[in-house]
């Protein structure tokens, strides 16, 4: 699994991604991120940082360009020097792996050393941190973007948990987001059985649990229900890796629970022969 370094393409002030969690099977507890997540308001929302490196650039630019405009109350002839070149951001390399799930999309870690699918209805953001106080997640993917103005239905990501018995640290995690995202508490029941496969083809077991949940927020865009999926494994380090998916239940279509439990059952390490790396063509700011 991989956690959390800055990447040009993305933004916002709070947040970074540092992707390969080094150490065990991919990913390294002690890699946290420099940047605390900010819990939402009001609590079941789930806030979501992007990063955009033009950011800066352009809000200096509008900011120069109310001043000049302002002209200390006086027009000033127009200038025949010629217009200031666009602003074009290069988005860095990405890693690319191949889906496991027919018809789906994968989503990898920042090398590719880990990955997990996503319907096609999930838009991938590889380079996004979101989370909340009591829970971070990297790697992350969204459903319902911009849902009612600035919410999202779902999304997913990986973290890790300090318990070495996998059941619990998935157990953890599902009941901390709950908390988190949607402040009910949650039901939980196990799921079916699941394992992630490494690098080398062998298997190790994993644990997957399901939350259902009835949020305590009662705003026009809360959910009514919710249902989380949480699978984590271990390797006797004393640390579980965790992947987890969220959504709300009810908008989310007929299929939402089975997805979010597929979502999570597909994490696996992905061997280097089946990475590789492609570039974001760059994006032009006039």
């Amino acid at each position: 699994m991989g956690l959390f370094s800055r990447r040009s393409e993305d933004a916002t002030p709070g947040y970074e991604d540092n992707a390969a969690l080094r150490g065990f099977g991919g990913y390294e507890p002690a890699d946290a991120p420099r940047a605390q997540p900010k819990r939402i308001r009001p609590k079941p929302k789930p806030l979501k940082w992007r990063r955009a490196p033009w950011f800066g650039l352009v809000f200096i630019a509008l900011v120069a360009g109310v001043l000049n405009a302002l002209g200390v109350g006086k027009p000033h002839p127009a200038s025949s020097s010629p217009s200031p070149a666009p602003l074009v951001a290069t988005p860095s390399p990405r890693a690319v792996v191949p889906a496991v799930v027919a018809g789906w999309q994968s989503v990898a870690g920042r090398d590719g050393a880990y990955a997990y699918d996503i319907p096609p209805s999930w838009e991938p953001a590889p380079a996004t941190q979101h989370g909340w106080d009591e829970i971070r997640l990297v790697t992350s993917a969204f459903l319902g973007k911009d849902f009612c103005a600035r919410a999202t239905l779902g999304g997913a990501g990986v973290t890790t948990e300090p318990l070495a018995d996998p059941e619990a640290a998935a157990r953890k995690a599902a009941t901390d987001l709950s908390a988190a995202a949607y402040g009910g508490t949650p039901q939980l029941s196990p799921g079916p059985d699941a394992q992630v496969t490494k690098t080398d083809g062998t298997a190790i077991p994993a644990r997957i649990v399901v939350a259902e949940v009835t949020p305590t927020d009662t705003g026009e865009c809360a959910a009514r229900h919710a249902l989380v999926a949480a699978m984590a494994f271990g390797d006797g380090s004393g640390t579980s890796g965790v992947v987890v998916a969220y959504a709300d239940s009810d908008r989310s279509g007929p299929s939402v629970r089975e997805d979010l439990v597929r979502i999570v059952r597909s994490y696996r390490f992905v061997p280097a022969a089946d990475r590789s790396t492609t570039t974001p063509p760059p994006t032009t700011y006039r």
